[in-house]
């Protein structure tokens, strides 16, 4: 089932589920987790965590197998928020302007029976 035929709270659970595969395999790298599903006018950043020295923004992206791949859905448009969003999130938490930080993406696909087929992250998909 697609995500625009796939019910809304089946997609939100589908979502959550990604979330939460994601947190852990950013945890299991060492991050720690600073905001999840922050918001703010401008939207919503999914994930936000502290690796080393830098902030990392987290878009995931869940699909069932056999859907569209996880990363089509970050284009340009989504692209463009999500470095407004960032800047927005260091400056209302107040961290100086020369904190390291990017945009990461975890791409999570999920088979039938709710198994995590292939969760991968990819580093700095959005440029400063």
């Amino acid at each position: 089932m697609s995500g625009a035929s796939m019910p809304l709270d089946r997609r939100r659970a589908l979502g959550s589920f990604g979330e939460l595969a994601a947190l852990a395999h950013l945890r299991r790298r060492g991050a720690t987790l600073l905001a999840q599903n922050w918001r703010c006018r401008l939207g919503e950043i999914d994930l936000v965590a502290r690796l080393g020295d830098q902030i990392l923004f987290v878009e995931v992206k869940t699909r069932t197998v056999g859907a569209l791949a996880p990363e089509s859905g970050v284009g340009p448009a989504k692209a463009r928020r999500l470095a407004q969003l960032a800047y927005t999130y260091l400056e209302e938490a107040g961290l100086p302007a020369t904190t390291g930080w990017r945009i990461d993406l975890v791409a999570v696909e999920v088979d039938g029976t709710g198994r995590v087929v292939r969760l991968e992250h990819m580093e700095g998909v959005v440029g400063e």
